[in-house]
């Protein structure tokens, strides 16, 4: 039995679809919302009769799931791993191929797709673009000859694609990301789907302009040289766009770190009722790193050098938070 485990993102599902376009293979899927990164514990947690006999990891960070990894490793399970967040010690065993770069201009869909030298370059593209990695997108278009049109739509697919993953759960999404990856993986070439009338690009582009037209009236709550901070409502749509909004304000003022925060519903884990924000934080377009280190100080934070998050901050916890960001960044 193989499993695809993926990231429930632009560069998760294109990264999976670059290498199941070119490698075709029978596989369970795993995958979730964007924030949802230990899904390598799902692997280990099947029936004898569904256990794994290889594995293929992709956009998912080596040091949340390395406990999973380990165990899967010492059942005799081969897995192919393909990421670009920190890594944390890398395994050394021969069932183990690790692709890894923590370049914050390296998403794993290019990672894959130097590996696959370039055979699905347009979809590698969009990736890039979805993740806000704008100059590597736009670098390799036009290596290949693409126009401004073209990137245009390319850079409007990823981020569609991109928005689809934000959610607290998968019921916030418009398409479960496994559904999404079976969709696109009819188009070897990504300019079909964004030129078929009614397909999921034209689905997507419809929900996501009507959100962030929502997000354009957001709170500001900080407004700093070094830091800008909005809060979006407790509301499906405010979840679906944290991230690519939050890349909207990085492009618009790129010499500053944003940071969009969303109202946590109440849960079973916080019996007290204590208010939280799910945070998605830019470090600035001119000074792509820190964001990972400075997110991971704080309880269920992390991510990369460019993006990261924390997945339920506390309200104490805000100010200490966004001094964090401005003295890094200041």
């Amino acid at each position: 039995m193989h499993y695809d485990v993926f990231n429930g993102d632009a560069d998760g599902i294109i990264a999976l679809l670059q290498l199941r376009l070119a490698q075709p293979k029978e596989s369970k899927l795993i995958t979730g919302v964007k924030r949802d990164i230990s899904l390598l514990k799902q692997v280990c947690a099947v029936s004898k009769a569904d256990k794994a006999s290889s594995v293929t990891v992709l956009d998912i960070s080596l040091e949340k799931n390395i406990d999973a990894l380990t165990t899967l490793l010492n059942d005799g399970v081969e897995v192919f791993y393909a990421d670009h967040h920190r890594t944390g010690d890398i395994p050394q065993a021969a069932l183990f191929t690790g692709l890894f770069d923590t370049d914050a201009n390296v998403c794993t869909s290019l990672i894959v797709n130097q590996y696959l030298d370039n055979r699905y370059v347009f979809w590698a593209i969009a990736a890039a673009f979805g993740d806000n990695m704008q100059s590597s997108a736009r670098t390799l278009a036009k290596k290949y000859g693409l126009s401004d049109e073209e990137q245009l739509q390319l850079n409007e697919l990823g981020i569609y694609i991109n928005y689809n993953g934000y959610g607290s759960s998968t019921d916030d999404l418009h398409f479960h990301p496994a559904n999404l990856f079976k969709a696109l993986l009819k188009y070897p070439n990504p300019f079909d789907l964004i030129n078929e009338k009614g397909s999921v690009f034209s689905q997507l582009k419809n929900a996501y302009l009507a959100d962030m037209a929502k997000a354009k009236s957001a709170k500001v709550i900080v407004d700093e040289p070094a830091v800008k901070a909005v809060l979006l409502d407790d509301e499906p749509w405010a979840r679906r766009v944290s991230g690519v909004f939050g890349n909207e304000l990085a492009n618009q003022s790129p010499g500053r770190a944003h940071a969009v925060l969303t109202l946590n519903k109440p849960s079973s884990e916080n019996p007290l009722n204590e208010k939280s924000y799910t945070v998605s934080l830019r470090a600035p377009l001119n000074n792509k790193q820190g964001a990972g280190d400075v997110c991971a100080k704080f309880p269920t934070g992390g991510g990369r050098a460019a993006a990261a998050g924390v997945n339920e901050l506390p309200e104490a916890q805000l100010e200490a938070f966004i001094a964090s960001v401005a003295e890094y960044y200041q």
